[in-house]
Protein backbone atom coordinates (compact mmCIF):
# COMPACT_ATOMS: atom_id res chain seq x y z
CA UNK A 1 0.00 0.00 0.00
CA UNK A 2 2.70 2.47 0.94
CA UNK A 3 2.85 5.48 3.21
CA UNK A 4 0.46 8.30 2.40
CA UNK A 5 2.45 11.52 2.21
CA UNK A 6 0.46 14.57 3.30
CA UNK A 7 3.01 17.17 2.21
CA UNK A 8 3.55 16.04 -1.37
CA UNK A 9 5.36 19.22 -2.40
CA UNK A 10 7.95 18.82 0.35
CA UNK A 11 8.31 15.11 -0.44
CA UNK A 12 8.99 15.90 -4.10
CA UNK A 13 11.64 18.45 -3.13
CA UNK A 14 13.36 15.87 -0.94
CA UNK A 15 13.42 13.18 -3.62
CA UNK A 16 14.70 15.68 -6.19
CA UNK A 17 17.45 16.70 -3.78
CA UNK A 18 18.51 13.07 -3.37
CA UNK A 19 18.65 12.68 -7.16
CA UNK A 20 21.31 15.39 -7.29
CA UNK A 21 23.47 13.63 -4.71
CA UNK A 22 25.96 11.18 -6.20
CA UNK A 23 26.95 9.89 -2.79
CA UNK A 24 25.13 9.59 0.49
CA UNK A 25 23.41 12.57 2.08
CA UNK A 26 22.39 13.32 5.62
CA UNK A 27 19.32 15.12 6.85
CA UNK A 28 21.40 18.31 7.13
CA UNK A 29 22.44 18.00 3.46
CA UNK A 30 18.81 17.77 2.37
CA UNK A 31 17.82 20.71 4.58
CA UNK A 32 20.57 22.79 2.99
CA UNK A 33 19.32 21.99 -0.52
CA UNK A 34 15.59 22.31 0.06
CA UNK A 35 15.39 24.88 2.92
CA UNK A 36 12.63 22.73 4.40
CA UNK A 37 12.18 22.64 8.19
CA UNK A 38 14.41 20.12 9.95
CA UNK A 39 11.49 18.18 11.42
CA UNK A 40 9.81 17.89 8.02
CA UNK A 41 12.96 16.47 6.46
CA UNK A 42 13.46 14.06 9.35
CA UNK A 43 9.92 12.82 8.88
CA UNK A 44 9.99 12.40 5.10
CA UNK A 45 13.54 11.17 4.43
CA UNK A 46 12.85 7.71 5.92
CA UNK A 47 9.67 7.56 3.83
CA UNK A 48 11.70 8.19 0.66
CA UNK A 49 14.29 5.61 1.76
CA UNK A 50 11.53 3.06 2.23
CA UNK A 51 9.70 3.78 -1.05
CA UNK A 52 12.82 3.82 -3.23
CA UNK A 53 14.77 1.08 -1.38
CA UNK A 54 17.43 3.44 -0.10
CA UNK A 55 20.77 2.44 1.34
CA UNK A 56 21.35 3.40 4.97
CA UNK A 57 24.82 3.90 6.45
CA UNK A 58 25.06 4.71 10.13
CA UNK A 59 28.17 6.68 11.11
CA UNK A 60 30.02 6.87 14.42
CA UNK A 61 28.27 10.15 15.23
CA UNK A 62 24.89 8.43 14.98
CA UNK A 63 23.91 10.23 11.77
CA UNK A 64 22.51 8.25 8.86
CA UNK A 65 23.77 8.57 5.30
CA UNK A 66 20.98 7.94 2.77
CA UNK A 67 21.74 6.92 -0.82
CA UNK A 68 19.80 5.26 -3.62
CA UNK A 69 22.06 2.97 -5.66
CA UNK A 70 19.06 1.28 -7.29
CA UNK A 71 17.63 4.53 -8.62
CA UNK A 72 14.24 6.03 -7.92
CA UNK A 73 11.81 3.35 -8.96
CA UNK A 74 9.06 3.06 -6.39
CA UNK A 75 8.62 -0.35 -4.81
CA UNK A 76 4.89 0.28 -4.51
CA UNK A 77 3.44 -1.26 -7.66
CA UNK A 78 -0.07 -2.17 -6.60
CA UNK A 79 -3.27 -0.86 -8.15
CA UNK A 80 -3.78 1.84 -5.53
CA UNK A 81 -0.23 3.12 -5.81
CA UNK A 82 -0.42 3.19 -9.61
CA UNK A 83 -3.80 4.91 -9.52
CA UNK A 84 -2.45 7.54 -7.12
CA UNK A 85 0.53 8.30 -9.36
CA UNK A 86 -1.73 8.39 -12.43
CA UNK A 87 -4.14 10.75 -10.68
CA UNK A 88 -1.28 13.06 -9.71
CA UNK A 89 -0.05 13.18 -13.31
CA UNK A 90 -3.56 13.84 -14.63
CA UNK A 91 -4.14 16.68 -12.17
CA UNK A 92 -0.79 18.23 -13.04
CA UNK A 93 -1.59 17.91 -16.75
CA UNK A 94 -5.00 19.51 -16.22
CA UNK A 95 -3.37 22.39 -14.37
CA UNK A 96 -0.94 22.99 -17.24
CA UNK A 97 -3.67 22.63 -19.85
CA UNK A 98 -5.96 25.01 -17.96
CA UNK A 99 -3.24 27.64 -17.81
CA UNK A 100 -2.55 27.30 -21.53
CA UNK A 101 -6.25 27.43 -22.44
CA UNK A 102 -6.67 30.61 -20.40
CA UNK A 103 -3.81 32.24 -22.32
CA UNK A 104 -5.24 31.05 -25.64
CA UNK A 105 -8.68 32.39 -24.67
CA UNK A 106 -7.22 35.85 -24.06
CA UNK A 107 -5.56 35.76 -27.48
CA UNK A 108 -8.79 34.64 -29.15
CA UNK A 109 -10.72 37.43 -27.45
CA UNK A 110 -8.23 40.11 -28.47
CA UNK A 111 -7.45 39.05 -32.02
CA UNK A 112 -10.80 37.37 -32.70
CA UNK A 113 -12.83 40.46 -31.90
CA UNK A 114 -10.47 42.63 -33.87
CA UNK A 115 -10.84 40.43 -36.95
CA UNK A 116 -14.62 40.26 -36.46
CA UNK A 117 -14.94 44.03 -36.23
CA UNK A 118 -12.76 44.50 -39.29
CA UNK A 119 -14.90 42.02 -41.24
CA UNK A 120 -18.06 43.87 -40.18
CA UNK A 121 -16.47 47.13 -41.33
CA UNK A 122 -15.49 45.53 -44.64
CA UNK A 123 -19.01 44.15 -45.11
CA UNK A 124 -20.48 47.59 -44.45
CA UNK A 125 -18.08 49.14 -46.96
CA UNK A 126 -18.95 46.48 -49.51
CA UNK A 127 -22.61 47.35 -49.14
CA UNK A 128 -21.74 51.02 -49.45
CA UNK A 129 -19.73 50.39 -52.62
CA UNK A 130 -22.53 48.31 -54.10
CA UNK A 131 -25.10 51.02 -53.31
CA UNK A 132 -22.96 53.81 -54.68
CA UNK A 133 -22.14 51.92 -57.86
CA UNK A 134 -25.86 51.70 -58.64
CA UNK A 135 -26.04 55.48 -58.66
CA UNK A 136 -24.67 56.70 -62.01
CA UNK A 137 -24.02 60.20 -60.72
CA UNK A 138 -21.70 59.11 -57.88
CA UNK A 139 -20.48 55.82 -59.31
CA UNK A 140 -16.87 56.75 -59.83
CA UNK A 141 -16.43 58.64 -56.57
CA UNK A 142 -18.23 56.08 -54.40
CA UNK A 143 -16.38 53.14 -55.91
CA UNK A 144 -13.01 54.73 -55.64
CA UNK A 145 -13.43 56.05 -52.11
CA UNK A 146 -15.12 52.93 -50.78
CA UNK A 147 -12.62 50.55 -52.35
CA UNK A 148 -9.72 52.64 -51.07
CA UNK A 149 -11.08 52.58 -47.49
CA UNK A 150 -11.86 48.86 -47.74
CA UNK A 151 -8.36 48.19 -49.01
CA UNK A 152 -6.88 50.23 -46.17
CA UNK A 153 -8.75 48.24 -43.54
CA UNK A 154 -7.80 44.95 -45.18
CA UNK A 155 -4.18 46.08 -45.30
CA UNK A 156 -4.36 46.93 -41.57
CA UNK A 157 -5.62 43.43 -40.79
CA UNK A 158 -2.80 41.84 -42.75
CA UNK A 159 -0.17 44.06 -41.16
CA UNK A 160 -1.31 43.40 -37.61
CA UNK A 161 -2.01 39.70 -38.02
CA UNK A 162 1.16 38.81 -39.89
CA UNK A 163 3.45 41.48 -38.49
CA UNK A 164 6.65 39.85 -37.38
CA UNK A 165 6.76 41.68 -34.06
CA UNK A 166 3.43 40.12 -33.10
CA UNK A 167 4.09 36.57 -34.18
CA UNK A 168 7.72 36.34 -33.15
CA UNK A 169 9.89 37.62 -30.37
CA UNK A 170 13.30 38.40 -31.82
CA UNK A 171 16.32 37.75 -29.65
CA UNK A 172 18.72 40.39 -30.88
CA UNK A 173 21.79 38.57 -29.65
CA UNK A 174 23.11 35.33 -31.14
CA UNK A 175 26.54 34.02 -30.22
CA UNK A 176 27.56 37.53 -29.25
CA UNK A 177 26.53 39.01 -32.64
CA UNK A 178 23.55 40.94 -33.90
CA UNK A 179 21.22 39.28 -36.31
CA UNK A 180 21.71 40.14 -39.94
CA UNK A 181 19.84 39.09 -43.02
CA UNK A 182 22.14 36.08 -43.28
CA UNK A 183 21.18 34.83 -39.82
CA UNK A 184 17.97 32.89 -39.47
CA UNK A 185 15.49 34.28 -36.99
CA UNK A 186 15.09 32.31 -33.81
CA UNK A 187 11.74 30.82 -32.99
CA UNK A 188 9.96 33.32 -30.76
CA UNK A 189 7.36 32.84 -28.08
CA UNK A 190 3.82 32.00 -29.23
CA UNK A 191 1.42 34.89 -29.67
CA UNK A 192 -0.79 33.81 -26.78
CA UNK A 193 2.20 33.90 -24.42
CA UNK A 194 3.21 37.37 -25.64
CA UNK A 195 -0.32 38.71 -25.04
CA UNK A 196 -0.39 37.11 -21.58
CA UNK A 197 2.99 38.71 -20.85
CA UNK A 198 1.58 42.14 -21.72
CA UNK A 199 -1.46 41.76 -19.46
CA UNK A 200 -0.18 39.77 -16.50
CA UNK A 201 3.59 40.02 -16.90
CA UNK A 202 6.11 37.21 -16.76
CA UNK A 203 7.11 34.89 -13.98
CA UNK A 204 8.26 36.69 -10.85
CA UNK A 205 12.09 36.51 -10.84
CA UNK A 206 11.92 36.45 -7.04
CA UNK A 207 9.02 34.02 -6.79
CA UNK A 208 11.05 31.39 -4.92
CA UNK A 209 13.06 33.96 -3.00
CA UNK A 210 12.08 32.75 0.48
CA UNK A 211 13.56 29.32 -0.21
CA UNK A 212 16.67 30.80 -1.86
CA UNK A 213 17.22 33.13 1.06
CA UNK A 214 16.92 30.28 3.55
CA UNK A 215 19.38 28.25 1.50
CA UNK A 216 21.83 31.16 1.59
CA UNK A 217 21.45 31.49 5.36
CA UNK A 218 21.94 27.74 5.88
CA UNK A 219 24.99 27.72 3.60
CA UNK A 220 26.49 30.61 5.56
CA UNK A 221 25.84 28.86 8.88
CA UNK A 222 27.43 25.64 7.63
CA UNK A 223 30.49 27.52 6.35
CA UNK A 224 30.95 29.31 9.70
CA UNK A 225 31.02 26.54 12.33
CA UNK A 226 27.23 26.46 12.64
CA UNK A 227 27.07 29.96 14.13
CA UNK A 228 25.48 33.19 12.93
CA UNK A 229 24.99 36.57 14.57
CA UNK A 230 22.20 39.08 14.16
CA UNK A 231 24.25 41.57 12.05
CA UNK A 232 25.33 38.73 9.76
CA UNK A 233 21.73 37.67 9.28
CA UNK A 234 20.81 41.30 8.54
CA UNK A 235 23.56 41.39 5.90
CA UNK A 236 22.33 38.19 4.26
CA UNK A 237 18.64 39.05 4.19
CA UNK A 238 18.40 42.84 4.30
CA UNK A 239 16.12 42.61 7.33
CA UNK A 240 15.96 45.45 9.83
CA UNK A 241 17.20 44.62 13.36
CA UNK A 242 13.67 44.00 14.67
CA UNK A 243 12.75 41.86 11.66
CA UNK A 244 16.04 39.94 11.84
CA UNK A 245 15.47 39.04 15.49
CA UNK A 246 12.00 37.66 14.77
CA UNK A 247 13.12 35.75 11.69
CA UNK A 248 16.18 34.27 13.38
CA UNK A 249 13.95 32.99 16.16
CA UNK A 250 11.78 31.34 13.51
CA UNK A 251 14.92 29.83 11.95
CA UNK A 252 15.82 28.31 15.30
CA UNK A 253 12.45 26.58 15.35
CA UNK A 254 12.76 25.37 11.75
CA UNK A 255 16.38 24.24 11.74
CA UNK A 256 17.09 23.23 15.31
CA UNK A 257 18.99 26.34 16.41
CA UNK A 258 19.57 27.71 19.88
CA UNK A 259 20.50 31.23 21.03
CA UNK A 260 23.62 31.35 23.14
CA UNK A 261 25.60 34.06 24.90
CA UNK A 262 29.37 34.05 24.52
CA UNK A 263 31.84 34.72 27.34
CA UNK A 264 32.10 38.29 26.04
CA UNK A 265 28.35 38.75 26.42
CA UNK A 266 27.54 38.60 22.70
CA UNK A 267 24.36 36.85 21.56
CA UNK A 268 24.88 34.22 18.84
CA UNK A 269 22.70 31.54 17.29
CA UNK A 270 24.03 27.98 17.05
CA UNK A 271 22.77 25.35 14.60
CA UNK A 272 24.77 22.22 15.46
CA UNK A 273 22.38 19.89 13.61
CA UNK A 274 23.09 21.64 10.31
CA UNK A 275 26.79 20.73 10.57
CA UNK A 276 26.16 16.97 10.51
CA UNK A 277 26.53 16.72 6.74
CA UNK A 278 28.37 14.66 4.18
CA UNK A 279 28.68 17.38 1.54
CA UNK A 280 31.30 19.79 2.91
CA UNK A 281 31.34 22.19 -0.03
CA UNK A 282 31.08 25.89 0.73
CA UNK A 283 27.94 27.34 -0.88
CA UNK A 284 27.99 30.65 0.98
CA UNK A 285 28.51 32.86 -2.11
CA UNK A 286 32.15 33.52 -1.26
CA UNK A 287 31.33 36.19 1.30
CA UNK A 288 28.90 38.06 -0.97
CA UNK A 289 25.14 38.14 -0.50
CA UNK A 290 22.40 37.12 -2.94
CA UNK A 291 20.51 40.08 -4.36
CA UNK A 292 16.93 40.22 -5.54
CA UNK A 293 16.31 40.93 -9.19
CA UNK A 294 14.14 43.72 -10.53
CA UNK A 295 10.80 42.77 -12.00
CA UNK A 296 10.21 43.89 -15.59
CA UNK A 297 6.83 44.96 -16.84
CA UNK A 298 6.98 42.55 -19.79
CA UNK A 299 9.56 40.60 -21.74
CA UNK A 300 7.96 41.71 -25.03
CA UNK A 301 9.58 44.32 -27.25
CA UNK A 302 7.97 47.74 -26.79
CA UNK A 303 6.75 47.79 -30.37
CA UNK A 304 4.87 44.55 -29.77
CA UNK A 305 3.06 45.97 -26.75
CA UNK A 306 2.17 49.09 -28.78
CA UNK A 307 0.49 46.89 -31.38
CA UNK A 308 -1.44 45.07 -28.68
CA UNK A 309 -2.65 48.44 -27.38
CA UNK A 310 -3.67 49.52 -30.89
CA UNK A 311 -5.68 46.35 -31.46
CA UNK A 312 -7.32 46.65 -28.05
CA UNK A 313 -8.10 50.31 -28.70
CA UNK A 314 -9.92 49.41 -31.91
CA UNK A 315 -11.90 46.73 -30.06
CA UNK A 316 -12.76 49.26 -27.37
CA UNK A 317 -14.05 51.79 -29.92
CA UNK A 318 -16.17 49.23 -31.75
CA UNK A 319 -17.49 47.69 -28.52
CA UNK A 320 -18.47 51.10 -27.18
CA UNK A 321 -20.06 52.00 -30.51
CA UNK A 322 -22.25 48.90 -30.67
CA UNK A 323 -23.22 49.10 -26.99
CA UNK A 324 -24.19 52.78 -27.32
CA UNK A 325 -26.27 52.20 -30.43
CA UNK A 326 -27.89 49.02 -29.10
CA UNK A 327 -29.02 50.89 -26.01
CA UNK A 328 -29.92 54.12 -27.82
CA UNK A 329 -31.41 52.89 -31.11
CA UNK A 330 -32.59 49.45 -30.05
CA UNK A 331 -34.33 47.13 -32.53
CA UNK A 332 -34.90 48.22 -36.13
CA UNK A 333 -38.38 47.20 -37.23
CA UNK A 334 -39.53 50.09 -39.41
CA UNK A 335 -38.14 52.08 -42.32
CA UNK A 336 -38.10 55.20 -40.17
CA UNK A 337 -35.91 53.46 -37.60
CA UNK A 338 -33.67 52.14 -40.35
CA UNK A 339 -33.19 55.61 -41.84
CA UNK A 340 -32.53 57.16 -38.42
CA UNK A 341 -29.98 54.56 -37.31
CA UNK A 342 -26.23 55.03 -37.86
CA UNK A 343 -24.91 53.34 -40.96
CA UNK A 344 -22.62 50.66 -39.45
CA UNK A 345 -25.18 49.71 -36.81
CA UNK A 346 -28.07 49.24 -39.23
CA UNK A 347 -25.91 47.25 -41.67
CA UNK A 348 -24.76 45.02 -38.78
CA UNK A 349 -28.35 44.67 -37.60
CA UNK A 350 -29.55 43.61 -41.05
CA UNK A 351 -26.67 41.14 -41.50
CA UNK A 352 -27.27 39.69 -38.02
CA UNK A 353 -30.97 39.25 -38.86
CA UNK A 354 -30.00 36.56 -41.33
CA UNK A 355 -28.40 34.59 -38.48
CA UNK A 356 -30.81 35.09 -35.57
CA UNK A 357 -34.42 36.24 -35.39
CA UNK A 358 -33.72 38.97 -32.83
CA UNK A 359 -30.18 40.35 -33.36
CA UNK A 360 -30.41 43.01 -30.63
CA UNK A 361 -29.16 40.77 -27.76
CA UNK A 362 -26.32 39.54 -29.98
CA UNK A 363 -25.24 43.09 -30.79
CA UNK A 364 -25.82 44.38 -27.26
CA UNK A 365 -23.87 41.63 -25.50
CA UNK A 366 -21.73 39.89 -28.12
CA UNK A 367 -20.54 42.99 -30.00
CA UNK A 368 -20.94 45.61 -27.30
CA UNK A 369 -20.79 44.64 -23.65
CA UNK A 370 -18.32 41.71 -23.81
CA UNK A 371 -15.61 43.33 -25.97
CA UNK A 372 -15.99 46.64 -24.11
CA UNK A 373 -15.46 45.04 -20.70
CA UNK A 374 -12.63 42.87 -22.01
CA UNK A 375 -10.91 45.88 -23.59
CA UNK A 376 -11.20 47.94 -20.42
CA UNK A 377 -9.70 45.12 -18.35
CA UNK A 378 -7.03 44.61 -21.02
CA UNK A 379 -5.79 48.12 -20.27
CA UNK A 380 -6.71 48.36 -16.58
CA UNK A 381 -4.80 45.27 -15.43
CA UNK A 382 -1.46 46.24 -17.06
CA UNK A 383 -1.87 49.82 -15.83
CA UNK A 384 -2.32 48.70 -12.23
CA UNK A 385 0.45 46.14 -12.61
CA UNK A 386 2.81 48.81 -13.93
CA UNK A 387 2.13 50.92 -10.84
CA UNK A 388 2.63 48.05 -8.40
CA UNK A 389 5.72 46.82 -10.27
CA UNK A 390 7.38 50.20 -9.73
CA UNK A 391 6.57 50.04 -6.03
CA UNK A 392 7.84 46.47 -5.77
CA UNK A 393 11.09 47.36 -7.51
CA UNK A 394 11.66 50.25 -5.10
CA UNK A 395 11.26 47.80 -2.21
CA UNK A 396 13.69 45.41 -3.90
CA UNK A 397 16.23 48.20 -4.36
CA UNK A 398 15.99 49.23 -0.71
CA UNK A 399 16.35 45.61 0.48
CA UNK A 400 19.41 45.12 -1.71
CA UNK A 401 20.91 48.41 -0.53
CA UNK A 402 20.36 47.26 3.06
CA UNK A 403 22.35 44.11 2.39
CA UNK A 404 25.25 46.02 0.88
CA UNK A 405 25.07 48.73 3.54
CA UNK A 406 24.88 46.34 6.48
CA UNK A 407 27.72 44.35 4.93
CA UNK A 408 29.89 47.46 4.59
CA UNK A 409 29.29 48.47 8.21
CA UNK A 410 29.87 44.93 9.49
CA UNK A 411 33.11 44.48 7.54
CA UNK A 412 34.41 47.96 8.53
CA UNK A 413 32.63 49.31 11.63
CA UNK A 414 34.89 52.38 11.86
CA UNK A 415 34.76 55.52 9.75
CA UNK A 416 31.59 54.82 7.78
CA UNK A 417 30.02 57.53 5.60
CA UNK A 418 26.96 57.38 3.41
CA UNK A 419 29.24 57.18 0.36
CA UNK A 420 30.55 53.82 1.62
CA UNK A 421 27.10 52.37 1.02
CA UNK A 422 27.74 52.02 -2.70
CA UNK A 423 24.92 51.32 -5.12
CA UNK A 424 26.71 50.57 -8.37
CA UNK A 425 24.01 48.27 -9.72
CA UNK A 426 20.50 49.40 -10.75
CA UNK A 427 18.84 46.84 -8.46
CA UNK A 428 20.56 48.48 -5.46
CA UNK A 429 19.78 52.10 -6.27
CA UNK A 430 16.47 53.44 -4.88
CA UNK A 431 14.90 56.53 -6.36
CA UNK A 432 16.06 58.74 -3.48
CA UNK A 433 19.49 57.20 -2.91
CA UNK A 434 20.74 59.68 -0.32
CA UNK A 435 17.72 59.27 1.94
CA UNK A 436 17.92 55.49 1.57
CA UNK A 437 21.59 55.45 2.56
CA UNK A 438 20.89 57.51 5.67
CA UNK A 439 17.97 55.23 6.52
CA UNK A 440 20.19 52.15 6.38
CA UNK A 441 22.77 53.75 8.68
CA UNK A 442 20.05 54.74 11.17
CA UNK A 443 18.67 51.18 11.13
CA UNK A 444 22.07 49.77 12.02
CA UNK A 445 22.35 52.52 14.64
CA UNK A 446 19.16 51.22 16.25
CA UNK A 447 21.02 47.94 16.87
CA UNK A 448 24.46 49.36 17.70
CA UNK A 449 24.64 53.04 18.75
CA UNK A 450 27.33 54.78 16.68
CA UNK A 451 29.74 57.56 17.49
CA UNK A 452 29.25 60.42 15.02
CA UNK A 453 31.97 62.76 13.79
CA UNK A 454 32.58 64.97 10.76
CA UNK A 455 35.07 64.62 7.94
CA UNK A 456 36.96 67.49 6.33
CA UNK A 457 33.98 68.23 4.09
CA UNK A 458 31.56 68.45 7.00
CA UNK A 459 29.89 65.11 6.21
CA UNK A 460 28.89 62.76 9.07
CA UNK A 461 31.25 59.88 9.84
CA UNK A 462 29.91 56.94 11.85
CA UNK A 463 31.88 54.56 14.07
CA UNK A 464 30.30 51.47 15.65
CA UNK A 465 32.50 50.41 18.58
CA UNK A 466 29.99 47.86 19.90
CA UNK A 467 29.79 46.31 16.45
CA UNK A 468 33.58 46.02 16.37
CA UNK A 469 33.63 44.28 19.79
CA UNK A 470 30.83 41.94 18.71
CA UNK A 471 32.75 41.04 15.59
CA UNK A 472 35.89 40.20 17.58
CA UNK A 473 33.91 38.20 20.16
CA UNK A 474 32.21 36.22 17.39
CA UNK A 475 35.57 35.39 15.81
CA UNK A 476 36.92 34.16 19.14
CA UNK A 477 33.80 32.09 19.76
CA UNK A 478 33.98 30.39 16.38
CA UNK A 479 37.65 29.59 16.88
CA UNK A 480 36.77 27.72 20.07
CA UNK A 481 34.45 25.33 18.21
CA UNK A 482 36.22 22.09 17.33
CA UNK A 483 35.51 20.85 13.77
CA UNK A 484 35.67 17.21 14.86
CA UNK A 485 32.56 17.78 16.99
CA UNK A 486 30.48 17.81 13.80
CA UNK A 487 32.37 15.02 12.03
CA UNK A 488 30.25 12.08 10.92
CA UNK A 489 33.01 9.56 11.51
CA UNK A 490 33.37 6.22 9.83
CA UNK A 491 30.48 3.97 8.88
CA UNK A 492 29.57 1.45 11.57
CA UNK A 493 26.51 -0.07 9.87
CA UNK A 494 25.58 -0.48 6.20
CA UNK A 495 22.16 -1.80 5.21
CA UNK A 496 23.66 -3.12 1.95
CA UNK A 497 26.46 -5.05 3.67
Amino acid sequence: MGYTVKNKEAYLKITNAFKKQRKGATVADIVAQTALPLNTVRELVPVAADEYSGRLEVTESGEILYSFPQGFTSKYRGFRAGLRRFTDRVLEGMKIAGSMLFKVWIMVMLVGYFVLFMLIALAALAVSVAASSSNSDSRSEGRGGGLFLAGSIFDLIIRIWFYSELTKTIDRSFNGRYYTERNSRPKGKPLYKAIFSFIFGDEDPNGDWIAKEKQAVIAYIQANQGVISLPEYMTLTGSTPAEAEQRLTACCVEFGGLPEVTDAGTLVYRFDDLLLRADLRDRSFGGSVPLKRLKHFSSNPKKMNVWFSVINGINLIFGGYFLFNALGTGPITTQVQFDAASYLYKITYVLSSSVVDNPLPLILVGLGLVPLIFSLLFWLIPSLRYFFTKQTNETVKLDNLRKLGYGAMWSKPQGITSNDLKADRPECRPKNLGAAQNQVIKEMGAYSIPEVGLDTGGNPVYTFPELEREKQALSTYRASIKPEASSLGRTVFDSNA
